[in-house]
């Protein structure tokens, strides 16, 4: 089966449960939460719940049910999930329309052969008008099989307008304004705050929590198969989130992408502290000048998640560091450098506002070179 059994969540779910039982589920919802914490994989819950036809009322699809059986292959014809993609090759609204459906039925066939495939692409997805005249498509037809059609509209942030432009958010718009009595859609979202207000006003917000990371380690013991140490280590990095989870683990024979993150962060950090200039501006050229604006911003968070743990040594509390292998490491740059709270605290501050420059035109090496003068400056001459 492509679909992994949903993990954790379950307050939320035998409420929502509880909801489709009555018939009181909204037409419109946005599951939000943490990236990568399973939001899509509980909207793929919720449609199986929907559209089983022997729950019997309870929390859980049968997951035995004709229904149930082709969502958890994702073939269930009135089961539709879309994601953003990269703007493929195309000119013409009809030609676009037709290339991002292919490309969206290959990435399905990928999830379908892989229930572990993390998507990778080398250009930004995001939505564009011809995917979401689709969508719309294929809300306004009946139901195939069932009573209802859902659609999970994962990453729906990905509608702002950007290259994507100001028109799929629009049409999307008109959607939930008018959606079909028997259609109910379900939103994704990271970054809620990102969708134009008029479509959050008309959508149910629906929090996801992170996991435990007693959770997180118990899926990759039975799910990856993972020796439990080696799965304990990856969930303290997680955050809670299975899908980080996933993405620290390696491609092949190359780190997975979230561990080229976190070890590019820390990278950063001893070149801010090392007594060369020549550290900084080598890990400042290092960086791809026209690289994927996603991907420096997780190297930016990455190097946040290192300056809190280096927050936690200076303050005295270890417990807390999430890269806990490196505590001694941590420890030893605080006493080397007499780093104090306070510079860390302003250091911090810095980042952030160096991510606020990396979603515009900004040249990555340039912010970097900044960004790594400016938190040397706050580390060691803190007051």
């Amino acid at each position: 089966m492509p679909l992994i059994p949903l993990q954790g969540h379950e307050t939320m779910r035998a409420a929502l449960a509880a909801s489709v039982r009555d018939g009181e589920l909204p037409h419109s919802l946005l599951l939000h939460g943490a990236e990568g914490i399973g939001k899509e994989r509980f909207g793929l819950w919720l449609a199986q719940r929907i559209v089983c036809e022997d729950s019997q009322g309870g929390t859980e699809p049968c997951g035995a049910c004709l229904h149930c059986r082709l969502v958890a292959r994702l073939e269930h014809p009135d089961v539709h999930w879309f994601f953003p993609l990269p703007r493929p090759e195309a000119t013409g609204p009809d030609r676009l329309r037709e290339k991002l459906e292919e490309a969206r039925a290959v990435e399905l066939a990928a999830r379908r052969g892989d229930p572990f495939h993390v998507p990778s692409y080398d250009r930004a997805p995001s939505y564009f008008l011809a995917a979401i005249r689709t969508l719309q498509e294929l809300a306004g037809n009946r139901p195939a099989m069932g009573s209802r059609k859902v659609f999970v509209v994962g990453d729906a942030e990905a509608m702002v307008p950007q290259e994507s432009s100001q028109e799929a958010a629009n049409a999307f718009l008109k959607l939930l304004e008018e959606p079909p009595a028997d259609t109910t859609l379900i939103l994704t979202s990271s970054t809620p705050g990102a969708l134009l207000p008029t479509i959050r006003s008309r959508v149910l917000p629906v929090r996801l929590l992170p996991l435990a990371a007693e959770e997180v380690r118990d899926f990759l013991v039975r799910r990856k198969g993972m020796p439990e140490r080696e799965a304990e280590g990856v969930a303290a990095l997680s955050g809670g989130a299975i899908g980080r989870a996933l993405r620290l683990l390696p491609v092949g024979d190359a780190p997975g992408p979230l561990e080229k993150q976190r070890q590019a962060g820390r990278s950063l950090l001893m070149a801010a502290v090392a007594d060369s200039p020549t550290a900084r501006l080598a890990a400042a050229l290092a960086e791809a000048p026209t690289g994927g604006r996603g991907e420096f911003t997780g190297t930016l968070e990455a190097f946040a998640v290192w300056l809190r743990d280096l927050m936690a040594a200076a303050t005295g509390a270890p417990e807390h560091v999430v890269n806990a292998g490196d505590v001694e490491t941590l420890s030893q740059v605080v006493r080397r450098r007499d780093i104090r709270p306070l510079g860390v605290g302003r250091a911090l501050d810095r980042v952030h506002r160096a991510m606020e420059l990396a979603s515009g035109n900004v040249n990555p090496q340039l912010i970097l070179a900044d960004l790594l003068r400016g938190v040397r400056s706050d580390l060691l001459n803190a007051a």
